[in-house]
């Protein structure tokens, strides 16, 4: 079968399709035809070799979110699941391939009227969105700060903070336009990647915040933190710009900031317990066949357009995520 393959980590010429032989499923797991595939930012950071040191190797084929149909089970599955449509997260790697495997406890069915293409824009995406502001301990009334709000997990942040009652929703994008295709979700402050207001913004943005997603993390962080409310949290939930600086907390000691009682978080969903991950995303899912939740996708490409992704990622082009097809 067809699969990508990051043959050599640096910019997305390091990916090549390629031909490895169709997965059988173990004990526990099933095989998915793919017919949707979720481009995701952690994919990038993958292939730049930013992980390098959490066991990601060169060779491997990326992604990690699919949705097709089930072909296979393996041992101790209920062989009904044959023939179902189905999202799943296949791990950190194994999904830019026509098929791929994935833990059944990984794996949630599709609704009626929701499309593989919605699904693999939202399946991910907007539990990190939902569970990262959980995590803050977001409140009716408080400010939101998205930062990186243009990708899928932003889109989704500032809807469902938006749809929480969020006294305001403020993004940080990479040009205005971007910005103001994130009114519709809900956001009310348009900033540029800096914090600061972009031209012609119509209203004054908040000082401070109680909460702030970060989806970017990298050298420009820390100064984000001063950007806290009094008793504010930042949480962060990627490293899309690579990590923060390694003393980024001496900023909680600054003169004056210590009494704030600001707090910093990171966030993952491996911590969350799989029968809240998938309550919380069929719920979403349902959403978003009802309309209340909206799947963002940038572009549909084959698979052999996977590099080209990558390169319109790494530009900033992307407003929420681009999907392939095999």
């Amino acid at each position: 079968m067809r699969a990508v393959r990051i043959e050599r980590f640096g910019d997305p010429s390091g990916m090549v399709v390629t031909s490895i032989p169709e997965p059988v499923a173990g004990r526990g797991q099933v095989v998915i035809a793919t017919e949707a595939i979720g481009v995701a930012g952690v994919d990038a950071v993958i292939r730049r070799g930013t992980l390098a040191g959490y066991g990601f190797s060169e060779g491997l084929i990326p992604g990690s979110e699919v949705a097709g149909r089930v072909t296979d089970v393996g041992e101790g599955i209920d062989p009904t699941w044959v023939g179902r449509r189905v999202w799943a997260f296949t791990g950190h790697g194994g999904g830019y391939a026509e098929r791929a495997v994935a833990r059944i406890e990984d794996v949630a069915a599709l609704p009626d009227g929701l499309s593989s293409i919605d699904a693999v824009a939202l399946g991910s995406a907007a539990p990190v969105a939902h569970f990262a502001l959980t995590h803050a301990h977001f409140a009716a009334g408080e400010s939101v700060l998205v930062r990186g709000a243009a990708g899928s997990i932003g889109v989704a942040a500032v809807e469902l903070a938006a749809r929480g009652g969020a006294g305001a929703v403020a993004v940080t994008t990479a040009s205005p336009e971007r910005g103001k295709r994130l009114v519709e979700f809900g956001a009310t402050h348009l900033l540029d990647r800096a914090g600061d207001p972009h031209d012609g913004a119509a209203a004054a943005a908040p000082e401070s915040y109680d909460v702030i997603i970060d989806i970017v993390g990298g050298a420009a962080m820390p100064a984000f933190l001063d950007r806290l409310a009094p008793n504010g949290r930042l949480v962060l939930v990627g490293v899309v710009a690579g990590a923060p600086p390694a003393d980024f907390g001496s900023r909680f000691l600054a003169p004056g900031a210590f009494q704030q009682s600001r707090s910093f978080a990171t966030f993952s969903l491996d911590t969350v317990a799989p029968p809240a991950k998938d309550a919380i995303r069929a719920e979403q899912f349902a959403a978003a066949v009802r309309g209340e939740l909206h799947a963002v996708v940038h572009d549909v490409l084959p698979l052999d357009g996977a590099a080209d992704a990558h390169r319109r990622m790494d530009a900033g082009e992307v407003f929420g995520r681009i999907v392939l097809t095999p």
